[in-house]
């Protein structure tokens, strides 16, 4: 009975971990803490080219981490004796595995480059979170905050 409730828990502190490797927004809409009530730079233009892009967020480990040690718990509660130490050391790895694919499923997004003509002649690409539709020719201005990251909006 201990076995199982360890189980769950270890279980629920993978969800719990996995849930926290969310990777924040790269959205044109979004706004960090940071930089809400800060001036911000603004840049007018045309957008000259617009191409679906996927974004992947860097994998931390946590995956693999918290599905290795699920996975090796689960494997521990099956056999007896030696049975018991393959079958923790199998789970251990089909749960880093598993883990692994979670996370870096969960850290791509759709995303859009869109490349720009400035009204001050420059051209310049912006990628970010497909959370509106551009077209060639659409005038949008560029946002950009103070540490350099910009945002397309219309």
């Amino acid at each position: 009975m201990k076995t199982n409730v360890y189980t769950l828990v270890t279980i629920v502190t993978l969800a719990v971990l996995v849930a926290g490797c969310d990777t924040a927004s790269q959205g044109s809409r979004t706004y960090t803490r940071g930089q809400a009530q800060t001036a911000l730079q603004v840049f007018y233009g045309t957008v000259l080219a617009v191409a679906d892009v996927t974004i992947e967020a860097e994998e931390t480990g946590a995956g693999s981490v918290a599905g290795g040690v699920v996975g090796g718990i689960v494997g521990s509660t099956v056999g007896g004796g030696r049975g018991t130490k393959l079958a923790t050391a199998g789970g251990a790895l089909a749960g880093a595995a598993a883990g692994s694919a979670a996370e870096r499923a969960r850290a791509k997004k759709g995303g859009v480059e869109i490349e720009v003509e400035l009204d001050d002649g420059r051209i310049m690409v912006v990628v970010q979170e497909k959370d509106d539709e551009y077209a060639v020719g659409d005038r949008i201005r560029i946002i950009q905050s103070r540490d350099g990251r910009m945002r397309v909006r219309q």
